[in-house]
């Protein structure tokens, strides 16, 4: 299974890009600073240069300057990381379990 036929691959991918080029403050950079650990464990290779500190925190305040419905649109976000998360643990478990 390719990592883009994951649910959330289109949040979760260009976020690694992003943090690849150096770019923190972006909705996918976000997520994957909340879930790095988590991402990572799974057998991603997770750049850790730039990611942002307390995420979550940081993640709402984007999206409350961007966004009116900023707090639904926050747990969609999150709920589609944990699906990605997921879907990547269970299509790997080795490396979950390691």
């Amino acid at each position: 299974m390719s990592l883009n036929d994951l649910p959330g691959a289109e949040l979760i991918l260009p976020g690694l890009n992003d943090l690849r080029n150096g770019k923190a403050h972006t909705i996918g950079s976000f997520l994957i600073a909340i879930a790095a650990t988590r991402l990572s464990a799974a057998g991603l290779d997770i750049p850790t240069d730039n990611l942002a500190p307390e995420p979550e925190l940081t993640l709402y305040n984007y999206l409350e300057q961007e966004r009116e419905d900023a707090y639904i649109y926050y747990n969609a976000l999150l709920a589609r990381l944990n699906s990605f998360c997921s879907a990547l643990e269970l299509s790997c478990p080795a490396k979950a379990l390691d």
